[in-house]
Formats: structure tokens, C-alpha cells, sequence
């Protein structure tokens, strides 16, 4: 038997953009929508039945055939934020159905605005974007909870203006991550265009339309991924935790099918899949059931998909957050699921003999988005794994450092670095990455390794003899042998003492001793200059002459160096004069410098 879920929804978005202000206003408001009260409080979610939701919105439809809507509510996930988002993950894709992301219209596109994007595009999770906090634009009005268009209508002609700019600005930085976004009432084809629901989740503004959208796009598009059956359970850990009296619980988000006290589930533990039996499953007592504060959970004996609730069972303090849950329906199905499990973990915890970084993160969720961001950035994970840096972490990064500098590296996202260990790796040249911000993490890690790149290239490409073209004045000869010292102008690139010059024939005459300007003696001489220079070999009239135009002698492995890695460092006169020194030399040996 199936029937029609409620979709599950998640609120993410940067941090201070109004997301739990936002949710709790849609509670709030659907609460007092409904005469009887409500809304089930789920454990990390909350349940927001079709009937409060069609009378919320109502103002905004007119009557509503309810024979039309299908799906039983809205599931919406209590803790906002993608942490949590990243937690409700299941292989090839997300446990929730729908996301809001939340961005303030007055600011615009955030750190962790990115970074929500990037873990919606990596989940393929649809969304709507919640542009929040329109009652701070100057001038606005405020109209409580009713639909936005109509609380627009009520705005001054300056204070409508001010909220288009700020949608387009909007829209333009949407447009950057390849969206193309639109104000919600102006869409046609929403599989097209990401819809933009400007709300306040102080006054209530927009909430019956962000609400209505949600519906919509439940209703027109997912009622096949909705359709769940009677049998055994499964979801996700959304978070491990220590309750008072109880011990370690998980709260988990069930998917589909059916948990049952006394079921056998399986989830990965850290040190690998797991079997445990329900002892209780436990849902919030709603408020006016919570005579002891100690006692805030009722004992529920069966839960159905989609629900959030709070299992307890033994061992669960080795369960990692994010972990995929089974219900294993019969001993013969025990090895079966146990290896779904491991096979479900295993592309993201690995242990590998890859030259790649060491990557730790707090949970299964985080871990994940991590590893999917550091693959799409083409950077090789040696080692991903759960919990604090260890000294196995150290000792693989330093192995991975002999082999390459750049990725004998450690990144820690949100978590715990013992500071004696941090230490201890700086002494042994490995690089520890902290971060709570998991983009953030990344581009430190990719800017150092731009750094320190630039710095040895710039290291290297100072080593490296340069190229350089002069010619002999004429006139200018002040001794003619033992030493040679003549005047010359530097027609491109450099010269400095120890270069050996050859002519136009390929034939070294010569090595600089000195270089002279106005009877000082320096280090080099760039283009334009007219310097005096010294060598000990040539005689003037014999092997060099006034008006001759001579090169830098650069060994061949400096060339090839430079024609191959170093070009861009080259300013356009500097690498005329290499491409004629290649063609003299080529005109010798035609494979020089290849």
C-alpha cells in the first residue's frame, strides 16, 4: 500500500539572514490559522498540516478546492542552517524534498548564501528563494500576514522602486551562479526559473505566498518521489545527542515506511555499519502536555514517513550524524543491508594511498559536501574520515608531503585541532586548515597553494639566466684586451656580471666581469641603459667589434625553462630577445631548448 508524504523542507542560508525568525513566523501564523491549534512538533521538525496552510493562504486564492491537494502538509526541518541540510543526505542526492534559501534583500548574496547554493546545486535539491527582511526597507509599511503583491500595493511609489532594485540586484547575483530568477508572480515556468518570495518573518509579509509555492511545487512536481510504502523505514540521523535520564539519542528524519519500537535498524557507526534495537521512539510533548520539564517527550510505540523523531537505543553514541537508516526486517536481510550501509559511507569515509589532502569534518553530511566540493575543484582526498585531527592524520599528510608539498596538508572542517598536535605537524612541515565555513576552508587552502606556487616559481624564475640583447657603441672602447672594457646599450631584457654573451652566429666571445654606469659598479643592467661592461676572453677588432650586437649565452635547460613555464613572467622585449636567441641556437642544433 502507498500513499502521498509530506515533502520535507529545509531552511538554509547565511547566518543573521532571518531563517529561524522566519520559520517561526510561519509557525506562529499557522498556529493561529487553525482553531484547534496546530502544528505537530516533531523531533527537529515541524509538521504543517494542509488545512492550516489553505487557511493561511486563502486570502491569497479565495476559497480553495482542497479535493486538488494531494499531500498531507509541509515537514519542515526545525534546526536551519546546512549543517543540517547536509545531514539529510541520502546516495545520489538529499532526503529533502524542497529547500527555502533565505538571503536578506538588504544584503544580498553571502558567504554562506554560497555556500547553500553549492550544496543545493551538488544535491539537486529544488528550492525557492525567501528574499527576507523587506519591513527594513526605508519607508516600508508593514501589513502583518497577508500576500505580498497586496502588501506592495499598500508601499509608496519610492518604497515599490527601492524593493524592484533590490530584487534585481538579487537576481543579478543568482544570475553568477548560473540561476535564472524571477519575482514568483512573473514566473510561467517554474522548472525554468528559480522563484524569488519576498517576505518578512517579523510582520508576516509574503508568508501565505512562500507557503502557497512550496504546495505548488510539492504538489505539480514530486508526487512521484512522495509516494511512500507501508513497509520498513528508512532516513537519516540528523544529530547524535546526550539527553538527561535517557543517554545518547539520535534524532533522526524518517523518509519512508514505518519504525516501530522494538525494530532492529541499522547506521553507520565510527568504526563502521551497526545493528541496534529501538528501546523507544519519543516525539516533543506539545506544550500544554509538559507539566515536568524533565519529562518533554511522549513515547510513541510506531512512526510513519515523513516524521522527525528521537530514537534511543543502545550504542548510538558511536552513530555519526548524517548516517543512512535501515530498518533490517529479518536476520536473512542482516548482511544485505549492512553492506548498504557501508557501500552508501564508503565513497565518502575513505582511506586511501592517493597523493591527496587529509580531510576531517563533524559529520557524515558535512564530510560529504566536502569531499563532492573538493573533487569538483579537481583536488585529490587522500583520507577522509570523522571527528578531531588524530596523529594518523599527521603521519598521512607527511607521507603525502614527500611526494608533494602542496597536498601534505590537513583540512579540518568544524572541528577540534589539539593545539600540541598542531604543533607538532607545523614542526613536521604539514599545514593544518581550519575552518567552520566549509568554501572558505577551500579557498584558504587553494590561495596558499597559489602562494606558495608564485613564491617557488618566483624562486625558480630568479635562479633562471634571463634573456638579454646589446649592442657596442661605437666610439666607445676603452681598452681592447685583458680586460675588454667596452660601451654597450642594453636593447632588451638584462645583463649581469658571470652572463656569457655569444654573437649572431651562435659563438660565445665572452663573460660579463663588471658591469660600470658613471664609474659605479652594479649588479645589472635593464633595458635603455648605457652602461660600460668588462670581459677577460675577447679581444675588440678580433672577436668583437663596434656596432655588433650581441646576446645572453642561456644554457639551454634555462631556456627551455623559459619558453615552456616561465613566459608569462617575461615582459614582451625579454621574450623577443629569447626568441632570437632560440633561433641562433636552433640554426646550430635544431633540437635546443625542445
Amino acid at each position: 500500500m502507498t500513499r502521498l508524504r509530506a515533502p520535507i523542507v529545509a531552511v538554509l542560508g547565511h547566518v543573521d539572514h532571518g531563517k529561524t525568525t522566519l520559520l517561526d513566523k510561519m509557525r506562529g501564523t499557522l498556529v493561529a490559522a487553525r482553531e484547534v491549534g496546530g502544528i505537530t512538533q516533531h523531533i527537529g521538525a515541524s509538521m504543517f498540516p494542509l488545512d492550516a496552510i489553505i487557511e493561511t493562504c486563502k486570502a491569497l486564492l479565495g476559497e480553495i478546492k482542497v479535493k486538488r491537494l494531494e499531500i498531507p502538509g509541509l515537514l519542515f526541518i526545525d534546526t536551519p542552517g546546512h549543517a543540517a541540510f547536509a545531514n539529510l543526505r541520502r546516495r545520489g542526492g538529499s532526503l529533502a524534498d524542497l529547500a527555502i534559501l533565505v538571503v536578506d534583500i538588504n544584503e544580498g548574496v553571502q558567504e554562506q548564501t554560497r555556500e547553500s547554493i553549492e550544496l543545493l546545486r551538488a544535491r539537486k535539491t529544488p528550492f525557492v528563494v525567501a528574499a527576507t527582511k523587506i519591513d527594513l526597507i526605508p519607508g516600508w509599511r508593514p501589513q502583518g500576514t497577508m500576500p505580498f503583491l497586496k502588501a506592495l500595493n499598500a508601499q509608496s511609489e519610492p518604497v515599490r522602486e527601492d524593493l524592484q532594485n533590490r530584487v534585481y540586484k538579487l537576481m543579478g547575483d543568482l544570475s553568477f551562479y548560473g540561476f535564472n530568477s524571477d519575482l514568483y508572480h512573473n514566473i510561467r515556468d517554474f522548472t525554468k526559473t528559480l522563484a524569488i518570495v519576498p517576505v518578512s518573518g517579523k510582520t508576516g509579509e509574503g508568508v501565505p505566498d512562500l507557503l502557497l509555492i512550496l504546495l505548488g511545487l510539492a504538489q505539480a512536481f514530486m508526487k512521484e518521489q512522495l509516494m511512500v510504502h507501508e513497509g520498513p523505514g528508512e532516513g537519516a540521523v540528523l544529530e547524535v545527542l546526550e539527553e538527561e535520564g535517557i543517554g545518547t539519542t539520535v534524532n533522526a528524519i524518517i523518509s519512508d515506511g514505518v519504525i516501530r519500537v522494538g525494530d532492529r535498524i541499522a547506521l553507520m557507526g565510527l568504526d563502521g555499519p551497526f545493528i541496534t534495537r529501538i528501546r523507544a521512539l519519543l516525539l516533543p510533548k506539545p506544550l500544554d502536555e509538559m507539566r515536568d520539564p524533565r519529562d518533554k517527550f511522549k513515547r510513541v510505540e510506531l512512526v510513519e514517513a515523513a516524521a522527525g523523531v528521537k530514537i534511543v537505543a543502545e550504542g548510538l553514541d558511536k552513530a555519526l550524524a548524517g548516517s543512512p537508516i535501515y530498518v533490517v526486517e529479518s536476520p536473512e536481510k542482516e548482511k544485505e543491508i549492512l553492506e548498504k550501509v557501508k557501500s552508501e559511507v564508503g565513497e565518502i569515509i575513505l582511506s586511501t594511498d592517493k597523493v591527496g589532502v587529509v580531510l576531517k569534518a563533524d559529520t557524515l553530511g558535512t564530510l560529504e559536501a566536502a569531499v563532492q566540493t573538493l573533487r569538483d575543484r579537481g583536488i585529490p582526498v587522500r583520507r577522509a574520515g570523522i571527528g578531531e585531527v588524530s596523529k594518523r592524520d599527521v603521519v598521512e599528510a607527511e607521507v603525502v608531503r614527500m611526494k608533494d608539498e602542496y597536498k601534505g596538508v590537513i583540512l579540518a572542517f568544524n572541528v577540534r585541532v589539539d593545539p600540541d598536535l598542531e604543533l607538532e605537524a607545523n614542526n613536521k612541515g604539514v599545514r593544518i586548515f581550519k575552518e567552520k565555513v566549509l568554501f572558505r576552508l577551500i579557498e584558504n587552502y587553494l590561495d596558499w597553494v597559489r602562494e606558495e606556487t608564485t613564491k617557488r616559481k618566483l624562486r625558480t624564475f630568479e635562479s633562471l639566466m634571463k634573456p638579454g640583447k646589446i649592442k657596442i657603441l661605437e666610439g666607445y672602447v676603452f681598452r681592447r684586451s685583458q680586460p675588454a672594457i667596452v660601451g654597450v646599450e642594453v636593447l632588451a631584457g638584462i645583463i649581469k656580471p658571470k652572463y656569457p654573451l655569444m654573437n649572431s652566429k651562435g659563438k660565445v666571445v665572452g663573460t660579463i666581469a663588471q658591469i660600470q654606469d658613471r664609474g659605479q659598479s652594479i649588479s645589472e643592467a635593464a633595458k635603455g641603459m648605457k652602461v660600460a661592461i668588462s670581459m677577460r676572453e675577447p679581444v675588440v677588432g678580433r672577436h668583437i667589434r663596434e656596432g655588433e650586437t650581441l646576446y645572453v649565452a642561456i644554457p639551454e635547460n634555462d631556456a627551455r625553462l623559459l619558453l615552456k613555464e616561465y613566459s608569462d613572467m617575461l615582459d614582451e622585449d625579454s621574450k623577443k630577445a629569447l626568441e632570437e636567441i632560440v633561433e641562433i641556437r636552433r640554426s646550430i642544433d635544431p633540437l635546443w631548448a625542445r
